[in-house]
């Protein structure tokens, strides 16, 4: 897309594709993955834009980034993720509120409360130089050079050793890593395998409380949802629908059709749109689902069914 960076700031970003093991070749260069919001950032001396991956104009929701325009860069279009480091964890739950906000003193008033952090890592463009057919060394190399390190912005280290890198991230609850290849150049709205995602998800243990049909039919399980046991009931955790297709939802509907009740067995009323076209069943099922984090409201996030566990009951789970 020649010249389009330079008219209009805007540029679908790359993607990456989920590796399947961590490269250790020369070659490559391994970072956090972010758990916040992917975002391309328009600096120019008069003001900052800040647009979402769908093409979104954000810019109200993120007043500190602002800042950036003062900073006295050239013209920059950089690509990053903005995230709410919370207790110095990034963390997409905190980041909710933050989201999708258009009125702008509301978005004030909550950077002040939350602020967000812009992990840059890659530099698409720089005083009216498209970059996308850089390879990547070169473009992070310009964009350690622009210095950009402050409380709302930052450029996050590299690193050779990619496995060593995922070990850390996960003792440390990050979200996991992105590999990427040194001579890669950035392909607008592709994904690509010079990048490769390697997301760190824990597989936990749950209880079904009901599960959906798919959608025109009366044998094929299209979600089930779980809850987690506690001193109070079942609390919901949200419908689980990856994973199931196959043996594995028909197995698993063999399972549950003898235990349908009337009632839900969640100790909370769910929402309208989690109880619609639900068959309640007996909380006697244990299931494995992996998932990428707990949102702020206590639901899984991403989460996909790993199979069952008939080693254990619900009474196994609670404390565990």
């Amino acid at each position: 897309m020649p010249g389009e960076v330079r008219q209009t700031g805007r540029v679908l970003p790359m993607l990456a594709t989920k590796g399947d093991h961590v490269p250790a070749a020369e070659g490559w260069a391994h970072e956090v993955k972010w758990d916040g919001m992917r975002v391309l950032v328009d600096v120019r001396r008069s003001g900052v834009r800040v647009w979402s991956r769908n093409e979104n104009d954000v810019t109200v929701s993120f007043p500190e980034l602002q800042g950036l325009a003062s900073l006295g860069l050239p013209d920059v279009l950089l690509d990053g993720e903005v995230v709410a480091l919370g207790e110095g964890v990034p963390s997409f739950g905190a980041l909710a509120d933050r989201m999708h906000v258009r009125d702008a003193a509301r978005a004030q008033r909550l950077a002040e409360r939350n602020p967000v952090t812009l992990i840059v890592f890659d530099l698409l463009a720089a005083d009216g130089e498209e970059l996308l057919d850089r390879p990547l060394s070169q473009r992070r190399a310009r964009l350690e050079d622009l210095g950009l390190d402050g409380a709302a912005w930052q450029v996050p280290p590299t690193y050779a050793d990619g496995a060593v890198l995922l070990d850390a991230a996960e003792q440390q609850g990050l979200e996991g890593i992105v590999s990427k290849r040194l001579g890669s150049r950035y392909h607008p709205g592709r994904r690509s395998r010079d990048w490769l995602k390697f997301p760190i998800r824990p597989t936990a243990s749950y209880v079904v409380g009901g599960f959906r049909w798919e959608t025109g039919s009366d044998h094929r399980l299209g979600a089930v949802l779980v809850g987690e046991p506690g001193s109070d009931g079942l609390r919901f955790r949200g419908r689980v629908g990856s994973g199931i297709a196959g043996k594995a939802g028909v197995v698993l509907a063999g399972l549950l059709g003898p235990m349908r009740t009337d009632a839900s067995p969640f100790s909370a009323e769910l929402p309208r749109l989690d109880r619609q076209d639900t068959v309640w069943v007996e909380p006697r099922v244990v299931v494995d689902v992996q998932h990428l984090a707990l949102t702020s409201d206590g639901r899984l996030r991403q989460p996909a069914y790993r199979g069952v566990r008939t080693d254990l009951d619900p009474d196994d789970l609670l404390g565990a």
